[in-house]
């Protein structure tokens, strides 16, 4: 008969280590949950909705061919549209201005929703070291309005707001990140959904001019011109496959906020939950927090891939 054999009993500071351990791991594994959450949940309630209604429709929905060149038409049709976005419909914000982008540096493009509140918690966390690396030319940075969110409103919010920031863009670009950083405000940003609560032209209006933006201008900021544009670019770009989560329970689906370097898309579902977004940012970018506001040049440069998380 085989000999039984023990193993010696974990002590009492090696049980206490193990359970420690083990708390620290569901923790952040609930942090990182709750961030995706609240970055994507806004994105996908839509789906949730549908799923309850027709699974068979979600998965048509998800599966369907998207016929991109009738999309880009429909954008192409409207009559009024921003003279200062590029070809992807974006606004690119540089040290040199509008549509003038540095040499040689990165370019990292922000996709936002005004109503998001991921997108919000994004802004909140990157926004101030964002707007130094493109004040020092150490980055270029492309802003891209949503408004599917829309409907998460009673009063098309997200519309107004995509469309008070093409306004700056197009009048006073030199204020328009500080702008972005106020509509973003924890004491402004909108709720969305069931805890609406109705905001006016006049107080996004306001908004920009704590931001610098001159009365005159930011009274014309609310016309609602380019309300068919945004609605029609809003569609163009959620449905670009490149666009996708490239991990997590969404993947390949598009949700916000959406952050790409050097056009490609950046992972940062996968950031460590011990990493903030800005440091994750610099990370990928190839900066020390102590380069930011100086001359030097992300080790990216203009082509290269982001260098954290590793893929």
């Amino acid at each position: 008969m085989a000999k039984k054999t023990t193993r010696p009993a974990a002590t009492r500071a090696q049980r206490q280590a193990q359970r420690e351990a083990a708390e620290k791991a569901l923790a952040e594994q609930a942090a990182k949950d709750r961030r995706q959450q609240t970055i994507l949940g806004a994105t996908v309630v839509a789906v949730i909705v549908v799923i309850i209604a027709v699974v068979a429709g979600v998965i048509w929905y998800r599966n369907r061919p998207v016929d991109t060149a009738a999309l880009k038409s429909e954008v192409d049709k409207v009559a009024v549209k921003p003279a200062n976005a590029t070809d992807d419909y974006g606004f690119l914000i540089s040290k040199n201005g509008i549509n003038k982008p540095v040499e040689g540096v990165p370019t990292v493009e922000f996709y936002m929703d005004y109503i998001c509140p991921g997108c919000g918690n994004m802004e909140r966390s990157t926004g101030a070291t964002t707007s130094k690396l493109v004040a020092s030319g150490q980055i270029n940075l492309e802003i891209h309005p949503l408004s599917f969110m829309d409907r998460y409103s009673t009063d098309n919010y997200s519309t107004r707001a995509a469309g008070a920031v093409i306004n700056v863009a197009e009048k006073d670009p030199d204020h328009l990140l500080a702008f972005i950083s106020n509509l973003y405000a924890e004491d402004f940003q909108p709720q969305e959904g069931s805890g609406y609560v109705a905001t006016s032209d006049e107080q996004i209006q306001q908004q920009a001019i704590k931001a610098g933006v001159s009365e005159d201008v930011a009274k014309t900021i609310s016309e609602g011109q380019y309300a068919d544009w945004i609605k029609a670019e809003t569609q163009v770009t959620i449905n670009r496959p490149e666009l996708a989560n490239v991990s997590g329970q969404y993947k390949g689906q598009v949700s916000t906020p959406i952050v790409t370097i050097n056009g490609t898309y950046w992972d940062w579902n996968s950031v460590d939950t011990s990493v903030t977004l800005d440091q994750a940012l610099l990370r990928a970018l190839g900066l020390e927090e102590s380069q930011v506001g100086t001359d030097t040049v992300p080790t990216i440069g203009a082509d290269g891939k982001a260098l954290y998380p590793e893929s």
